[in-house]
Formats: structure tokens, C-alpha cells, sequence
């Protein structure tokens, strides 16, 4: 039965409880990631309404920045607080996290100019690696031995259920009411977890040994490299096209407005069975698992590629492309937190730096050839060729691993930038 870190068991009715907080929190953090893709012209229209008038495909691909600016403020937060905080309580600082995402979310909502939203999201975003690579860290422990992938997926699965649900009942809302009320919803949503985790969340004591420095040793190992750009470069596949889903729906596939909470139902119920798929393959072998759902990322995206302009091919390409960038995102995350050894923290954390790199990517490139004049299948190549290069960087790291247990190294993620082989 699993026990809190003093000792005292906990019955399997607390531990569902408590993992059901924690992925709540995934489901907003889901909800304030992804609802700007779906109002995309709403933003444009209010947020830039000359250069909107003038031009919406320029507008558009601008408020893209929003995205971009999002998910930078992941890659910031989620190794600095992760490494500053690891002493920490995770309880405490999963509040402190929450409390954090509900101010900036409101923020957001109520802001009035574009440049002021777009630091409020760059803000916003601080806290989402922490609190996922802290929450996973907490649902490990929860879940017992042999289970860690799982747990992850758990965490991971509020994210994935929020683009089934949330994002696109948010994104209805924001169509109606306003992108502003659908900000405001999400501040709420963060207030809601935020007193979940206080009735639910057992106590968990940090790392009493952790140092920023112990913890920023992670960065010094080749294969921890290797894994983040895997999943920055790899993952720039999903949002290159999740990024201009609403545009590609209406100007693409000829739906109204309306049908873009509908694909984006299809998207999160891809994400949320990729989830859980991903974790419970990454348990077996994350080797196999990494080159698996690669394979499916790539034939999805030609998929959608040549068959977005019909209502069958986007759904199912949605659907693939969402599952299989999901399934990787525990796979990619057990990936870091076995490579980075003693630095569990950080690791976990920066498996969202790495993932929202690749947001920032596939969107700002994406956001290029639209701009550029090139339309909303361009975006689809885009994520093709970032997909590609994903799996030439998993080809690499695990000849990597191949070659060091060939020369009889015992220590198969150990080897240093430096080109020193650190302990096991």
C-alpha cells in the first residue's frame, strides 16, 4: 500500500482522491495552454483589430506570438523553480504553483492591450513544468514501485481529458461570451485545484540533500541533451498543426467556426488514449515505445497533410497526430528521469521545458509560412520535418546507450558532456 514519506499508509480511497487533485491541475494547466488555438481569430480581431481588418492571416500568425510566448515561459519556469524549490514540501509548492497559474490567468483575461496579454501568458506559463514534473514526482510515490510512467500519465491525463472536454467547451464559451470569459473560466479552474490539493494531497517532504547545484548537474550529461531536444524538436510536429487547427478547419476543410470545438473534441480524445497507451508501453520499454509512436506521428502528419481539405481525413489525422504526440510525452519524461540520475527535480520538470520548446517552435515556423503566404497545410510540413529530426536525435541516443554496453560501461545514461562517465 503506498505511504506518505513519514511513514503512515494511505488507504487506495485517499490515493485516488489525491491523484485526482493533482490531475486536475492538469486539466487547467490544459485548458490555459491550449484554448488560445482554438481563438485564435477572436485574439486577432480584438487584441489587433487594424491589422485584423487589413490582413487576418497576418493577424493571426502574430497572435501566435501568444502561443509562443506561453510556452517559452515554460522552458524558463520549470528548471529554475524546479531547482530552486526541491527542498521544498511538494504540497507547499504545488500551492504555491496554483495560487501563481489562478493570479496570471486572470491577468490574462483582463489586460487590455496585446503586448500586455502577451506578457501576462509568458507569466502564466512559469509555473506549468514545476507543477507537472512536481506533481508527477508525487503521483510516483503515490502509485508504489514499476509504476512511474503510469503515474506520470496520470498527472498527464487532466491535460489530455481537458482537450476533450475543457478546451473545447472553453473555446465554445470564448466564441460566445468572449476569449476573456474563457480566461476568467480558467482562473477558476486554478482556484478550484488549488483547494483540492489542500483536502487531498497528502504531505510529501522534499529532497532534504537537493541543491540548486546537485540539481543543475543534470544539464552537464550528453544523453539529458539528447532527450530534451528529442521531445522540443519532435514534439514541434503536434503543435505546428494544433497551433492553426481553427484556421485549417475554416479555411482548409470549409467548416463553419462552430465545427472547431468539435475537431477539437477529436484532438483531446486522440491526446487522452495516446496518454495512456504512451505510459503503459514506456513502462515496458521506452526504447520501443519512442520509435513507435514516432512512426505513428509521421504518418499521421502525411496523412493529414494530403487529406486535410476533407471532413474524414481531419478527423482522423487530428486524432493520430494528437494520440501519438501524447504517447511521448511520458515516454519522453521516464526518458529524463532516467538519465538524470540523482537530479529527479529537474528531470521532471524539464521533460515541459523540452515539450514547450517544441510548442514554441511549431508555432512560430508554422506562423512563418502562413504569414508568408504558403496557407494552412504548410504548417502540416512543418511538423513533418520536426518529426523527422525527433527521430534521427532517438536514433542517436539510444546508439549511444547500444555502444556504451558494448564496451561493457555499467552505467548505460551516465556520460558526461565533459566526456567523463559519472557514477551510477
Amino acid at each position: 500500500m503506498p505511504s506518505l514519506s513519514t511513514g503512515t499508509a494511505l488507504s487506495p480511497v485517499r490515493v485516488r482522491f489525491a491523484l485526482l487533485a493533482l490531475a486536475l491541475g492538469g486539466f487547467a494547466i490544459g485548458a490555459t495552454e491550449f484554448v488560445a488555438m482554438g481563438l485564435l481569430p477572436n485574439l486577432a480581431a480584438d487584441l489587433l483589430p487594424g491589422l485584423y481588418a487589413s490582413s487576418p492571416d497576418a493577424a493571426n500568425a502574430q497572435v501566435g506570438w501568444l502561443i509562443s510566448a506561453y510556452a517559452l515561459g515554460v522552458v524558463v519556469g520549470a528548471p529554475t523553480i524546479a531547482a530552486a524549490a526541491a527542498r521544498w514540501p511538494r504540497k507547499k509548492l504545488l500551492l504555491a504553483l496554483l495560487a501563481a497559474f489562478t493570479l496570471a490567468t486572470i491577468a490574462s483575461a483582463l489586460l487590455p492591450s496585446f503586448g500586455l496579454v502577451l506578457v501576462a501568458r509568458f507569466v502564466a506559463a512559469l509555473p506549468h513544468g514545476a507543477y507537472f514534473g512536481i506533481a508527477s514526482l508525487v503521483a510516483a510515490e503515490l502509485m508504489g514501485p514499476g509504476k512511474r510512467a503510469r503515474g506520470v500519465a496520470i498527472v498527464l491525463s487532466g491535460l489530455t481529458i481537458a482537450n476533450v472536454i475543457g478546451v473545447p467547451s472553453i473555446t465554445w464559451l470564448g466564441q460566445i461570451a468572449g476569449w476573456r470569459i474563457a480566461y476568467l473560466t480558467v482562473a477558476a479552474l486554478f482556484a478550484l485545484t488549488f483547494v483540492a490539493v489542500i483536502i487531498a494531497v497528502p504531505f510529501q517532504a522534499g529532497n532534504p540533500g537537493a541543491t540548486m547545484r546537485n540539481e543543475l548537474r543534470a544539464f552537464s550529461r550528453l544523453q539529458v541533451w539528447l532527450a530534451l531536444l528529442i521531445g522540443a524538436v519532435g514534439f514541434g510536429g503536434l503543435f505546428a498543426v494544433y497551433t492553426y487547427v481553427a484556421p485549417l478547419v475554416i479555411e482548409v476543410t470549409g467548416l463553419p467556426a462552430l465545427a472547431v470545438p468539435l475537431v477539437l473534441v477529436v484532438v483531446g480524445l486522440g491526446m487522452t488514449v495516446g496518454n495512456f497507451v504512451g505510459g503503459a508501453l514506456a513502462d515496458r520499454s521506452v526504447r520501443r515505445s519512442m520509435y513507435l509512436f514516432f512512426a505513428v506521428m509521421l504518418a499521421a502528419l502525411l496523412l493529414l497533410a494530403f487529406s486535410a481539405h476533407t471532413l474524414a481525413g481531419l478527423l482522423i489525422g487530428v486524432f493520430l497526430v494528437g494520440g501519438a504526440a501524447s504517447a511521448l510525452s511520458p515516454t519522453i519524461q521516464t526518458r529524463l528521469m532516467d538519465v538524470a540520475h540523482d537530479s529527479q527535480s529537474i528531470a521532471a520538470a524539464l521533460n515541459h521545458s523540452a515539450l514547450n520548446i517544441g510548442n514554441a517552435l511549431g508555432a512560430y515556423l508554422g506562423g512563418v509560412v502562413v504569414a508568408a503566404g504558403l496557407g494552412y497545410v504548410a504548417p502540416i510540413w512543418v511538423g513533418l520535418g520536426l518529426s523527422v529530426l525527433g527521430v534521427v536525435l532517438a536514433v542517436t541516443t539510444f546508439a549511444i546507450d547500444r555502444n556504451r554496453r558494448r564496451r561493457g560501461v555499467d552505467v548505460p545514461y551516465g556520460t558526461q558532456l565533459i566526456g567523463v562517465i559519472s557514477p551510477s
